[in-house]
C-alpha cells in the first residue's frame, strides 16, 4: 500500500529536473560551525538551504575551497556527518540520514517473488520508511545510524560503539539486545561493542545488572556509532568499601557471589594503612582467616588451599606478604574482584571452596595519568600509559617496603639482625584491534625476604604470565583463548654455630592453556562452553648443606608431574520472567606421570616403613594413576516479588593438588604435593538456599544464605608426622571425610551520610579420619573441629560522611577462637616424663575481637589540578586487645607452661597520602 501512495504523490506533484549547472565558487571559514557555513556559501551564489538547526551540534568546520564545484564542497563538509543533501533547483534540501528519490528505485513495484530474489542478491536499495510519530505501547527514542547511499547494495551494516557509565568508566559485560532481529552482543572489558544489523528499523535493548535498562528505535542507513552513557541502578556504598550492584543479589541465578569495588577500599582502617584487597573481602560473611597474620583464606568451611586465585587467569599461590600481614595484590593495578564461594560457573575447576578472580585494569588509551601512594612501611606507584591512542596502552604498577627502619628502632635483644622486605610489580598491555578483537599480556612478579630471628633467613617468590587473544566472530559469537605460566618459589637457609646449618626449598610450577567460547542464543538462552589443559611440575623440597662444614646430608625429592583437563558447557537459561536457571557441566580428568620410584605396601597394614615391601620403577611420561569425573554446576534463581528472590544451587568439585602442613595456620613453609596411586583427590558437594529482598528503592539490601558441604578425600597428617622432607610421605598423611555446613547474613545501607554493611556468619567446619587401623585414626574415628572452625563471625563496615571531602569510616570484627590441642596431664613410662595431649582440637584459644577506626580527607573536586589527594589517618586496634595469633607450651623445670603469641597488641597508628595524575 505504502508504495502505491508514494507512487500516487509523485505523480501529482513531479519534481522538475531540470536545474542549473553546479556553479563554482571560493571559500574559506576557520572554527565555524554549519550552519554559518550555508549562510556563506547562501550569500555567494543563488541557492537557498532548508534543514533543521537541531540537527547539528556544536561541532566547528575549516577549510579553504577555490574555485571548488559546490556540491563536492558539501560532500567534503558532510561526509562524516549523516546528513544527505539534494539539489532542486535553486533550493538545497538536507534530511538526516535518509535520500530524497528523484526516481522509484529499481524493483519498487515488482512481486514479493521478485523482492525476496532481490534481496537474496544483496540488492538492498529499497528506501526506508518510518514514522516517528507512530502510537507505540512505550515511548522510545528514535536515533539514526549513517546516512543512505543509494548506491550500496549491502544487506547489513556495522553498529558499534562504547558504553561508560556517568562516571566516564567502561561498563563491560552489558547484554546489547536486538529483539526483533533474535541477535545480541556483549560488551567487552572496556565497554566496546560490535554487531551487524539489516537496513532499517531495529529495536535496541541494553541489559546489565546494577544497570538501567535503555530501549531504542534505531533506524539503520549506514554503519554508524552508537556511544552510549548509562545511569547505574544503585548508589555506591559512600566512602565505604564494596560497590554492590542493587538488584544483583535479587536478579541474579548464582549463590555465594561477592563483588569488591578496588577503588572503594581506601578509606577501610587496615593495619599499616594498607589497601589490603583480600583483606577486606575477609569482613564479608563466610570468608576468614585462621587468625590474625596468617596467609591463606578459609571459605565456608574449607581449608587454605581450596581457594583459585586468579590473577588475569594466571594463577597465584601465596598472594601475600611477610606471613599474611601485607597483601601481594596491588591494589593501585587491580580492576575488580570477584569471589565465587557458592555457585562456582563451570569454566572454574581444580578448587573445592571458591574462585578469586582478580583482573588488572586496562591502561589510559588517550592520556598518561598515575596514582602514588606513601605509607609509614610501604610505597606504591601505578603508571597508565597510552602506546596508541584509542588502541592500546600499558598500566604498570609496583610497591616495595621500606620496613628495616621499624624494626630498627625496636630494642629487643632477640630481633637484633632482624630484616622485613618485599615489592611486587604487575604490568599488563592492551591492543584494540580494528575489527573489535583485543589482545592483552600481563605479567607479575614478587619477591618475600625476611629474616625476624639472626639464624634463619625466609624468601619465597610468586611469578606470572598471561596471554589472552579475545577475537569476535560475529554479533552471536565470540572467544578467548588464554595462555599462562605460573611459579612459585620458597626457600629456608639456616645458619648455626653447631655445623647443622642448611639451605631448604621448593618449587611448584604450572602452565595452562583455555579456550573459552560465549555463544548469545537469543534472549533466553546464552551459552559458556570450552575446554583447558593444565600441566603441573612439582618439586616437593630439598635440603642441602649450608657450608663446607656442615653435617647436613643432601637430600631431593624426586619431581612430580602431571596434566589437568578439562571440558565444559554452561547455559544461562531464562525460563520465565519471574525464572532463571543457570546449569553447567565440567568433566575434569587427571593424569599423573612419572619418571618415579614408590613403595609398594603389605597388603591388610598400615602404610609405614616397616611394611613397605620394594619399589615401582615408572619412566618418563609413563602413567602411575589417573582420576577424573563429572562437576555439575547448577543454580536458579525465582522471583517472589520483583525486588523479593529466592535461589538453590548444587555443585561439585575434583581438587588434584594439596598442601603438606602440621601447622595450626597456613605458612609459607607448606608443600605442595600432587595426587597420584596413594593421595586420591579431594571431593565435595555443596548445596546451597538463600533470599535476597531490598528495600525502599535499594537503598538497603538484605541477604540470608545457608549452605551444606561434604567432603571426602581430606588431607590432614598422622599424630607426631614428620612432613619435612619426607620421601615417603604417603606413610605420614591421612585422608578423611569433611563436613561444614553455615548461615551468612548480610545487611548493607547504600544511600545516605551514614552507609555501610554488617555481616555475620555462623558456620563449622568438621573433619573425620577413621582409618583402619589405630595409627590412621584420630579421636577415635568421630568428627572434630578442624583448625579453622569458628563458629560465630561477625563484621562491621560503616562510614559516616560529615562532608563531600570528610568522613569517618569503623571495622568492627569479632570471631570466636579457633581450636587448638592441650595438654592435660602427665605421665611416667620406663622412667621418662611424657606429655598426655586432649583430643586433636578439643579447646579453644580466646575470642577475637578488634575495632579499627578512620579519618578520611579527599582532596578538593576541581577539575583544572595537577593532582588529586587523598588523606588517610586510621588507627588499627584501637581498642589495643592483645589478640592471640597461636598458643604453645613449653616444659620448663618439669612443668608445663602455657604461652601465647600476638601480632598486633596494641593500637597501630598510621597516615597515609595518596594522590592521582
Amino acid at each position: 500500500m505504502r508504495k502505491y501512495l508514494l507512487l500516487f504523490l509523485l505523480l501529482c506533484f513531479p519534481f522538475t529536473y531540470a536545474q542549473t549547472a553546479d556553479p563554482e565558487i571560493s571559500i574559506s571559514f576557520e572554527n565555524k560551525e554549519l550552519p554559518d557555513i550555508f549562510a556563506e556559501i547562501e550569500a555567494k551564489t543563488d541557492y537557498q538551504f532548508f534543514f533543521d538547526e537541531d540537527w547539528f551540534g556544536l561541532t566547528k568546520f575549516s577549510g579553504e575551497y577555490s574555485q571548488t564545484k559546490v556540491t563536492e564542497v558539501l560532500e567534503d563538509l558532510l561526509e562524516e556527518t549523516n546528513i544527505n543533501y539534494f539539489v532542486k533547483g535553486q533550493r538545497i534540501i538536507l534530511t538526516r540520514g535518509s535520500i530524497i528519490y528523484d526516481r522509484l528505485p529499481e524493483g519498487f513495484l515488482e512481486t514479493r517473488e521478485e523482492t525476496a530474489v532481490a534481496e537474496e542478491e544483496n540488492q538492498s536499495a529499497d528506501p526506508v520508511f518510518y514514522n516517528d510519530n507512530e502510537e507505540q505501547a512505550e515511548i522510545v527514542e528514535t536515533v539514526l545510524i549513517g546516512k543512505e547511499n543509494i548506491q550500496s547494495s549491502r544487506s547489513t551494516y556495522k553498529l558499534s560503539g562504547r558504553v561508560i557509565s556517568e562516571k566516564g568508566e567502561p561498563i563491560s559485560g552489558l547484554n546489547i539486545l536486538i529483539p526483533n532481529q533474535n541477535k545480541g552482543t556483549v560488551t567487552d572489558i572496556n565497554g566496546n561493542y560490535e554487531i551487524r544489523l539489516p537496513k532499517g528499523i531495529n529495536i535496541f535493548e541494553t541489559q546489565a545488572l546494577g544497570i538501567d535498562k535503555v530501549k531504542k528505535r534505531l533506524v539503520v542507513y549506514n554503519d554508524g556509532v552508537l556511544n552510549l552513557q548509562l545511569k547505574e541502578s544503585f548508589e555506591e556504598l559512600g566512602e565505604v568499601l564494596v560497590e554492590a550492584n542493587a538488584r544483583d543479589n535479587v536478579r541474579n541465578a548464582l549463590t555465594g557471589v561477592e563483588r569488591i569495588d578496588v577503588a572503594e577500599i581506601k578509606n577501610i582502617p587496615l593495619v599499616l594503612g594498607e589497601r589490603d584487597i583480600l583483606k577486606v573481602a575477609t569482613t564479608l560473611p563466610g570468608i576468614s582467616t585462621a587468625g590474625e597474620g596468617a596467609s591463606g583464606y578459609n571459605v565456608r568451611g574449607g581449608k587454605t588451599d581450596q581457594n583459585l586465585i586468579l590473577l588475569d587467569e594466571g594463577v597465584i599461590y601465596n598472594p601475600a606478604h611477610f606471613f599474611g600481614i601485607f597483601s601481594g595484590l596491588n591494589p593501585f593495578t587491580t580492576g575488580d574482584i570477584s569471589i565465587y564461594k557458592g555457585s562456582i560457573p563451570a569454566e572454574y575447576g581444580g578448587r573445592l571452596s571458591s574462585v578469586f578472580d582478580l583482573n588488572t585494569k586496562t591502561g589510559n588509551k588517550e592520556e598518561f595519568t598515575g596514582e602514588v601512594s606513601i605509607g609509614p612501611v610501604t610505597g606504591n606507584l601505578s603508571l597508565e600509559i597510552p602506546i596508541v591512542e584509542d588502541k592500546s596502552s600499558l598500566i604498570v604498577g609496583g610497591r616495595g617496603t621500606y620496613s628495616d627502619w621499624i624494626l630498627n628502632l625496636l630494642e629487643d635483644e632477640s630481633l637484633e639482625g632482624s630484616q622485613a622486605s618485599f615489592y611486587d610489580v604487575v604490568a599488563k598491555y592492551n591492543h584494540k584491534f580494528d575489527n573489535s578483537d583485543e589482545l592483552n599480556v600481563s605479567g607479575y612478579y614478587s619477591s618475600d625476604v625476611f629474616s625476624i630471628t639472626s639464624d634463619s633467613l625466609f624468601s619465597y617468590t610468586n611469578r606470572m604470565f598471561s596471554l589472552s587473544y579475545n577475537k569476535y566472530f560475529n554479533e552471536k559469537h565470540q572467544g578467548e583463548l588464554v595462555l599462562t605460566n605460573s611459579n612459585y618459589d620458597f626457600n629456608l637457609d639456616y645458619a648455626s654455630d653447631f655445623n647443622n646449618d642448611f639451605e631448604s626449598g621448593y618449587t611448584i610450577n604450572e602452565s595452562e592453556v583455555k579456550l573459552k567460547m560465549k555463544y548469545f542464543h537469543n534472549k533466553a538462552h546464552t551459552f559458556n562452553y570450552g575446554i583447558s589443559g593444565k600441566y603441573y611440575m612439582v618439586s616437593p623440597g630439598e635440603i642441602n648443606p649450608g657450608s663446607p662444614e656442615s653435617l647436613i646430608e643432601q637430600v631431593s625429592i624426586p619431581e612430580e608431574r602431571a596434566l589437568e583437563t578439562a571440558i565444559y558447557f554452561e547455559d544461562n537459561f531464562e525460563v520465565t520472567e519471574k525464572l532463571l536457571i543457570n546449569a553447567g557441566l565440567r568433566y575434569s580428568f587427571y593424569t599423573a606421570f612419572g619418571s618415579a620410584q614408590l613403595n609398594t605396601y603389605e597388603e591388610g597394614l598400615p602404610r609405614n616403613d616397616n611394611t613397605a615391601t620394594g619399589i615401582e620403577n615408572y619412566d618418563s611420561g609413563e602413567v602411575i594413576e589417573t582420576y577424573g569425573g563429572p562437576e555439575v554446576r547448577v543454580s536458579g534463581r525465582y522471583f517472589i516479588t520483583p525486588t523479593f528472590s529466592t535461589k538453590v544451587s548444587y555443585n561439585n568439585t575434583y581438587q588434584y593438588i594439596h598442601t603438606l602442613s602440621n601447622n595450626t595456620t597456613a605458612a609459607p613453609t607448606d608443600t605442595y604435593k600432587l595426587s597420584d596411586s596413594f593421595i586420591k583427590p579431594q571431593r565435595a558437594n555443596q548445596f546451597g538456599l538463600g533470599f535476597f529482598k531490598n528495600f525502599d528503592e535499594n537503598i538497603y539490601e538484605l541477604s540470608l544464605e545457608g549452605y551444606y558441604k561434604t567432603s571426602d578425600n581430606l588431607l590432614d597428617y598422622k599424630i607426631g608426622a614428620d612432613l619435612f622432607l619426607n620421601e615417603n610421605i604417603e606413610t605420614e598423611v591421612l585422608q578423611g571425610e569433611g563436613e561444614a555446613y553455615g548461615v551468612e547474613f548480610l545487611v548493607r545501607k547504600n544511600k545516605g551520610r551514614l552507609n555501610g554493611y554488617l555481616g555475620y556468619t555462623y558456620s563449622r567446619s568438621f573433619i573425620k579420619l577413621a582409618g583402619d587401623f589405630q595409627e590412621e585414626t584420630v579421636n577415635n574415628g568421630e568428627f572434630f573441629p578442624t583448625n579453622f572452625d569458628k563458629p560465630h563471625d561477625f563484621s562491621a563496615v560503616l562510614n559516616y560522611k560529615l562532608t563531600q571531602r570528610f568522613s569517618f569510616s569503623a571495622n568492627f570484627v569479632y570471631q570466636t577462637g579457633r581450636p587448638v590441642t592441650y595438654p592435660i596431664g602427665k605421665y611416667n613410662f620406663n622412667n621418662s616424663e611424657y606429655v598426655l595431649y586432649s583430643d586433636r582440637n578439643q579447646f579453644r584459644i580466646p575470642d577475637y575481637y578488634r575495632l579499627d577506626l578512620s579519618f578520611n580527607v579527599e582532596g578538593n573536586h576541581k577539575i583544572e589540578k595537577f593532582a588529586h589527594s587523598f588523606w588517610n589517618i586510621s588507627v588499627y586496634n584501637v581498642l589495643g586487645r592483645n589478640n592471640p595469633y597461636s598458643v604453645f607450651f613449653v616444659t620448663d623445670s618439669g612443668e608445663v607452661k602455657a604461652y601465647q603469641s600476638s601480632i598486633f597488641s596494641i593500637p597501630i597508628p598510621t597516615i597515609t597520602y595518596n594522590f592521582r595524575f
